[in-house]
């Protein structure tokens, strides 16, 4: 089973910057591609960027590009999510989980942790 647990959320204001992190057992974190995702109220739970498993090759949703920035510790197990120039519509909870394939923007699973919730105030 999966185990994925994020953390590094909170309230900043519009133009700051945010890292977050998600913690993986040694396993999930070694096989598989990992990527972010976010969910606001009243939306479905969309792709924000993955990584290959390797730590090689991101790639990010058009609505972050240039501005976040994911990467991943192997000595760690933990994948990051650095956020630069955080707008109001980046408010949402963040969740992590593994991908299936590289290039993938969708989850391999339905199994989501609680997230870390990221508040941006204009």
């Amino acid at each position: 089973q999966v185990q994925l647990v994020e953390s590094g959320g909170g309230l900043v204001q519009a133009g700051e910057s945010l890292t977050l992190s998600c913690v993986a057992d040694a396993y999930t974190f070694r096989a598989y591609n990992m990527g972010w995702f976010r969910q606001s109220p009243g939306k479905e739970r969309e792709f924000v960027a993955a990584i290959g498993w390797s730590g090689g090759s991101p790639y990010y949703a058009d609505s972050v590009k240039a501005r976040f920035i994911i990467s991943r510790d192997s000595a760690k197990n933990t994948m990051y999510l650095q956020m630069n120039s955080l707008k109001p519509e980046d408010t949402a909870v963040y969740y992590c989980n593994v991908l299936p394939i590289w290039g993938s923007r969708r989850a391999l699973n339905d199994d989501w942790g609680q997230g870390t919730q990221v508040t941006v105030s204009s």
